[in-house]
């Protein structure tokens, strides 16, 4: 049975005491968050220059919502600092200052020009996908590195355990590795991210979610193709070797599924699960489904992998035969690795099939649900790149260039790593009211050429409460 609650209690996150969020009247059934990971508003304008020649066409383009998110992190530590000090502090007047600067930011990739003030304060102190996804997931603000873990040292409970409580079903896709930052976000626990193996080996263990779907895969290399494991290591993704060899013969609650035709026959409906009711479906590819092929441009993808809208397809696929509703999330997770690169085409191709992901999951509202029952949401869980118009140099937050469907926009990166500018939240269904109640204004965000109506932002917490609040699931958060 699933308990429902009349508000969703108050939460402390840092030092701030956020308002009670009331539940609604009657809570959906399921929530759909879609990640597009490390996508500035420029990477979803760039998708859709090159897609349809215009913005205004992709199917999030007609949700009802369309705010934006704020995504800094509590600190900047690797580690849990249990103390205020270090606290980051987050100004919007500051990104849009464009007095002249001379300072230079150093990338990986090479050194960028501070050009303005502005792009300084956006370039600064920013969040990393860990501290991101467990504020996405858990509410709270934290420490980079940490998966759903406090500043105090403390473990978080995040929202897919609030949803398996419940009595729902938790799925979770990505294109990049399933330990990864982002989808442990919403499975797991660690201090750090980068222990892959431990979050993995959680992940199977604990049986938590109903479907887990990305790569990782340790018998593959970045083009698909099947290899030889050269040591222990090549299996940390999927929670190492003894957790693999049990995934492969059975041993766990999951059906592993690796073959693109699995992932296509479970998105059909027609895949025999055996005994089993869970499935973990790891892709032919130790990195990203796609990004890290051979080569910088588009074409000739890798032919082995699904396609994340099918992946998306197969979980809501899965996930829907509970009764009693789902929450689940799906990340376009290289979108950010394109981004770390400076790659404009692949930039573009991720987020394409990204925005394809979407279109699955409306389409499947659409079909199979309806909006009062089910609320969606897409985001993403921070900038990257800075990607701005070509004379960026000369015009602070210039606009990137359209050069029509099936052409490159003319633009120009101005970081290689995470921001903190304002990103897009988009929303549609019942319970997304919750973020419009709750933004804030900031006539700054009239650089980006949106309404007055979406000239307004939420903190990326606020993607928890909403789903949380949208479900009738009661917080009992410990603060931090």
């Amino acid at each position: 049975m699933r308990i429902f609650s009349k508000f969703v209690a108050a939460l402390v996150i840092g030092t701030t005491l956020t308002t009670p969020v009331f539940a609604q009247d009657q809570p959906a059934k399921n929530v759909i968050l879609l990640i597009s990971d490390g996508a500035g508003i420029n990477t979803w304008h760039a998708a859709s220059y090159y897609r349809h020649g215009a913005l205004g066409h992709e199917v999030y383009d007609d949700f009802d919502v369309k705010v934006f998110s704020s995504t800094h992190p509590l600190n900047t530590s690797n580690t849990p600092t249990k103390s205020a000090e270090g606290t980051v502090t987050f100004d919007p007047a500051e990104l849009w200052k464009s007095e002249k600067s001379d300072s230079v930011f150093e990338g990986s990739l090479g050194n960028y020009p501070g050009y303005f003030t502005g792009y300084d304060y956006t370039r600064a102190y920013y969040t990393d996908s860990a501290a991101a996804a467990t504020a996405l997931a858990s509410g709270v603000k934290t420490y980079n590195n940490a998966i759903n873990w406090s500043n105090n040292d403390e473990k978080l409970k995040h929202i897919g355990e609030y949803v398996v409580e419940s009595g729902r079903a938790l799925g979770v896709v990505t294109s990049v590795q399933w330990s990864h930052a982002t989808p442990a976000g919403f499975l797991a626990h660690n201090a750090s991210r980068n222990e892959y193996a431990a979050l993995g080996k959680e992940i199977v263990e604990s049986g938590l979610a109903t479907v887990v779907m990305g790569s990782g895969h340790p018998l593959f290399d970045n083009n698909g193709k099947a290899v030889e494991p050269k040591d222990e290591k090549a299996y940390r993704y999927v929670g190492g070797k003894d957790i693999w060899d049990k995934l492969k013969s059975g041993e766990t609650a999951y059906k592993l599924i690796e073959t693109k035709a699995d992932f296509e026959a479970l998105a059909a409906g027609s895949l025999d699960l055996d005994d089993k009711t869970k499935v973990i479906g790891t892709v032919q590819n130790n990195a990203t489904t796609q990004f890290n092929r051979s080569g910088v441009g588009f074409g000739d993808k890798l032919e082995n992998q699904p396609e994340l809208a099918t992946m998306t397809k197969a979980a809501l696929n899965l996930i829907s035969k509970d009764e009693d509703g789902f929450f689940l999330m799906v990340e376009g997770g290289a979108v950010d690795w394109a981004a770390h690169a400076n790659n404009l085409p692949r930039i573009i191709e991720e987020q394409i099939e990204f925005n394809e992901a979407v279109e699955a999951a409306v389409k499947w509202i659409e079909e199979n649900s309806s909006f009062d029952e089910t609320m969606i949401i897409v985001t993403t869980d921070h900038g990257n790149g800075l990607l701005q118009g070509p004379d960026s140099d000369s015009k602070a937050y210039s606009d990137i260039i359209n050069q029509g469907a099936g052409a490159m926009p003319l633009v120009r990166w101005n970081s290689d790593t995470h921001t903190r500018e304002l990103v897009p939240v988009f929303a549609k269904g019942n319970g997304s009211d919750f973020f419009t109640k709750n933004a804030k204004p900031h006539d700054g965000l009239a650089r980006y050429h949106v309404p007055a109506a979406s000239q307004v932002y939420v903190d990326n917490t606020d993607i928890f409460r909403a789903s949380a609040a949208a479900l009738g699931i009661t917080v009992d958060q410990k603060t931090n």
